[in-house]
């Protein structure tokens, strides 16, 4: 299986502080990545570097390429769709699609054309009378008409509905993604992406603190749900992480054989956003 990105001992500071501390990991074609981390984790700073808008210690590699010394030709083979729109306010949709055309060797128009076809968008409108979901499908449109490797997108639908979000996605998968393209995403709204995710990936501090393919996540960690007697049992287990759930204690074990488990209650795979909060807090605790 092919690499696109990889990073060996990757660290970035800001004067005292270090947003990226020391990471390695790697990601492979064929892929979608969710990157989760809380606001100042050093998600982004990680984005910016594989993206080639900062420097950084260590070495990393994206598509083959030094991404900060060698952006240009990284950007042939990379989009990148961010939490705010950044096509210009002033000019037409028509406009748009001829600069693209003209600049991007990788677009496609009649692709694009296909695409927007199926939206109320109007070649004549200037973006800046277009509502907020209209200009994510127009940049989305835009994006998903690039023959890229490797697509960026970081919080894609930001203040946007449930209705948008959910065809958004559904887009995505239906009218993007293959085998040969690889898509990195981080956003706040873990539970509605973790059904399209093949590997995750949750950072803190800096630092990562679970890098996994989804399909092996039942295989290291395990829920229980418990009371009583039983839940005094269980934290002899040492519990990852304990929150309360109507009156029951529910507790993230890692590396806990479930045999042990089995008679102390109702036991299931955590979701993602669970295991996320159990292991933010049980790094913190």
């Amino acid at each position: 299986m092919t690499t696109l990105v990889t990073a060996e001992n990757v660290s970035k500071r800001y004067g005292s502080v270090r947003a990226v501390d020391n990471v390695s990991f790697s990601i492979e074609q064929g892929k979608i990545l969710g990157l989760f981390g809380p606001n100042g984790a050093g998600k982004t700073t990680l984005l910016k570097a594989v993206l080639g808008l900062t420097d950084c210690e260590g070495a990393l590699s994206v598509l083959g390429f030094d991404p900060f010394r060698q952006r240009k030709e990284l950007l042939r083979n990379i989009c990148f769709i961010a939490d705010v729109a950044v096509l210009p306010r002033w000019i037409r949709v028509e406009q748009l699609l001829d600069f693209v055309t003209a600049t991007h060797p990788n677009f496609s128009r009649s692709r694009v054309e296909a695409l927007l076809g199926r939206t109320k968008i109007r070649r004549n409108a200037k973006v800046r009378e277009l509502s907020k979901g209209m200009v994510a499908q127009l940049h989305l449109s835009i994006i998903m008409a690039v023959d890229a490797k490797l697509l960026v997108l970081d919080e894609p639908t930001l203040g946007l509905d449930i209705i948008f979000r959910k065809d958004f996605y559904a887009d995505l998968l239906s009218d993007y993604f293959d085998e040969e393209r690889t898509i990195l995403i981080t956003t706040h709204q873990v539970e509605e992406i973790e059904n399209i995710l093949t590997d995750i990936m949750f950072i803190h501090n800096g630092r990562i603190l679970l890098d996994s393919p989804m399909e092996s996540l039942g295989e290291q960690y395990a829920e229980l749900m418990t009371a009583g007697e039983a839940a005094d049992t269980a934290r002899g287990l040492r519990p990852l992480y304990e929150r309360e759930v109507f009156g029951k204690s529910v507790m993230t074990f890692e590396n806990v054989d479930r045999g042990r488990l089995a008679n102390l209650g109702e036991i299931r795979v955590p979701s993602v956003a669970d295991l996320f909060v159990a292991k933010v807090k049980g790094a913190t605790s």
